[in-house]
């Protein structure tokens, strides 16, 4: 199975993820299972309790059982698939792994997390050591944690919990974010990502770096770069922000903004039109009279790379969010919600 790179991986740290519980981590640290980066591997790295490895690694078991870590996905969502990467490991990888999925109410502590309904996701399936091992997931219901189960012991180097943000509508009044990934934004598209994925643009917070944000390669030729995003939901934009922080000597010359709405013509309206930005900036741009839109479209001339993108609005079909958002919500759920 191919992965598909304009899914969310749900379960990132740099969308808010963490590893909440762990029943052992005596060799490597949970917390290494949802950092955004690849992971990295010194073979002259070692510490007191022997090989250091970017990941997260148990103790030898000794007694029947299975190993597990919980993580608390940094926006709740479908599942698509999950990934259990286990790079680098190759003599102390889990022969086998298995994923349950529970939803859940508010910020409950992992003694709280017992007591939920823990749904199974991947059945006990064969894993391989040195692989980015790739598990489809058919539950279509939304979930707000995840617990890997490494059969019996072993290590993994990175999960990824690739699928669709679904977003809490009682979060999303007023005005919001419509791009946001932790809102339900996603990328559909884009000409180039050879540096970095512009799917980085509608992260969370400030990029801290360059590496953080959408870069693309020199462009040679004609024409320029573009990225196309689906928005959280439909809604009515009110201005756009285009932040080049960290980008002096390869940020666009100029940069456009379009937008579509899939629900009437699906043609694309100029909302910015083609306009100079600077270097290592955050711009602002209102948008007067924006009609409504399901997407945008960012344009950058002829080439270069951004920080982050926001497209602030409200949501123009509340009742429809809301009615999704409890449609694929599992029953125990609902009935804490009644």
């Amino acid at each position: 199975m191919s992965t598909d790179p304009t899914l969310t991986d749900l379960a990132s740290r740099a969308l808010g993820g963490s590893v909440v519980a762990a029943n052992d981590e005596l060799f490597a640290q949970r917390e290494n299972l949802i950092r955004p980066e690849a992971p990295r591997f010194d073979p002259d790295e070692f510490g007191h309790k022997g090989k250091i490895y970017d990941g997260w690694e148990t103790r030898r078991r000794r007694e029947p059982g299975f190993d597990w870590a919980i993580v608390r996905l940094g926006a709740a969502g479908v599942i698509d698939h999950v990934v259990v990467d286990t790079a680098f490991f190759r003599g102390n990888y889990p022969p086998e792994i298995s994923v349950q999925a529970a939803s859940v109410e508010g910020y409950p502590s992992p003694a709280e997390l017992e007591a939920a309904t823990w749904h199974p996701v991947v059945e006990q399936s064969e894993a391989k050591g040195d692989t980015a091992n790739v598990f489809p997931v058919t539950d279509r219901r939304r979930f707000t944690h995840v617990r890997l189960c490494i059969h019996p012991d072993g290590g993994v180097a990175r999960l990824r919990v690739r699928g669709t943000v679904v977003a809490d509508p009682r979060f999303l009044e007023g005005t919001v974010d419509l791009l946001a990934a932790e809102n339900g934004g996603h990328l559909v598209g884009a000409s180039d990502a050879f540096y970095a994925s512009p799917g980085n643009l509608i992260l969370p917070g400030k990029a801290r770096h360059m590496g953080e944000g959408w870069e693309n390669a020199r462009r040679r030729g004609g024409g320029n770069d573009h990225a196309e995003f689906a928005l959280a939901a439909p809604g009515l934009p009110r201005y756009v922000e285009v932040d080049t922080t960290w980008f002096v000597g390869n940020a666009p010359g100029w940069v456009s903004v379009s937008t579509r709405d899939s629900r009437a013509d699906d043609e694309w309206t100029v909302l910015l039109e083609r306009v100079a930005v600077q270097p290592d900036t955050r711009h602002r741009f209102l948008l007067p009279d924006a009609p409504a839109a399901t997407h945008l479209r960012l344009d950058v001339f002829p080439d270069g790379g951004l920080s982050r993108l926001r497209l602030p609005g409200e949501l123009d079909d509340v009742a429809a969010v809301r009615a999704r958002w409890w449609d694929l919500l599992p029953e125990e759920h609902r009935a804490l919600l009644g």
